[in-house]
């Protein structure tokens, strides 16, 4: 499984980005996909995540209600559409892949090159 992430960007805090996700290999719509970020000098944290099916989504606290995480099991994407952003959300955001429903990045077996978001006050 390759995760090729994209859509990252410099944006106006108070603003919007799309992230998206393309999955390569014949069993995407079996993976469960997250998304985590890492802010210079921090540790890689959670964001979001979604079941195989859309069933089911969990997102970290510091992101609900502005994040939303969702699949196209058919284009073999997954996307974060992000609004309201905030210049503490700026970091670099990973797609990642697990055959379990976690938000602990030690649990996901593939990863993408992930895409650069910058948020300006």
């Amino acid at each position: 499984v390759q995760l090729q992430a994209s859509g990252g960007g410099l944006v106006q805090a108070g603003g919007s980005l799309r992230l998206s996700c393309a999955v390569s290999g014949r069993t995407f719509s079996s993976y469960v996909m997250g998304w985590f970020r890492q802010a210079p000098g921090k540790e890689r944290e959670f964001v979001a995540v979604i079941s195989w099916n859309s069933g089911r989504t969990y997102y970290a606290d510091s992101v609900k209600g502005r994040f939303t995480i969702s699949r196209d099991n058919a284009a073999k994407m997954v996307y974060l559409q992000m609004n309201s952003l905030k210049p503490g959300d700026t970091a670099v955001y990973y797609c990642a892949a697990d055959r379990a429903f976690s938000y602990d990045s030690s649990r996901y077996d593939y990863w993408g090159q992930g895409t650069q978001v910058t948020v300006s006050s």
